[in-house]
């Protein structure tokens, strides 16, 4: 009997050490794992205000974008108002110079560097273009127009050739 009780003792420290072992490493696995769950959660709450401040900034974005599109539609109705009023305008002043004959070509300025019709100075970016009609007068680019491959005639010029062009 007492060797069965020294066994038994035996037995059952040894089952105590190895409960011991057990349980410090069942110590160490919840340690490790409270560890994780802190760095997760730190994870986690960063995550949390990056999307906070993703979604502030793309909320500025939006409210910028809709004032700029405001903005833009406002001056798009602006642009339109001042162009019914320049159409109405011009409108006015066609009916007042409906009945006027069309002027003569005046004669050739005497001055080659202006332009015949506008006087406007011809520089290195201001084109000179003889007539090719009834005056042969120097014009500018905007006081011509192209007649294709008969070369630019002036606006009197062309009025007087296609009356139906004014």
């Amino acid at each position: 009997l007492p060797q069965r009780l020294a066994s038994l003792a035996a037995t059952a420290q040894e089952e105590t050490w190895q409960s011991r072992q057990q349980l410090q490493a069942q110590r160490q696995e919840m340690a490790r794992l409270q560890e994780e769950l802190c760095r997760a959660r730190q994870d986690g709450e960063r995550w949390a205000s990056a999307l906070q401040r993703a979604q502030r900034e793309a909320l500025e974005r939006e409210a910028t974008r809709g004032a700029e599109q405001a903005r833009q539609q406002e001056l798009i109705r602006d642009m339109k108002k001042r162009l019914l009023e320049l159409l109405r305008e011009k409108d006015a002043l066609w009916q007042k110079t409906e009945g006027i004959d069309t002027p003569m070509p005046s004669p050739v300025p005497r001055d080659p560097g202006l332009c015949a019709r506008c006087h406007k100075d011809f520089r290195l970016l201001s084109r000179r273009y003889n007539c090719s009609r009834l005056c042969q007068g120097k014009v500018c680019h905007t006081c011509s127009v192209d007649m294709g491959k008969h070369g630019r005639c002036c606006l009197i010029c062309y009025q007087q050739r296609h009356p139906q062009a004014t």
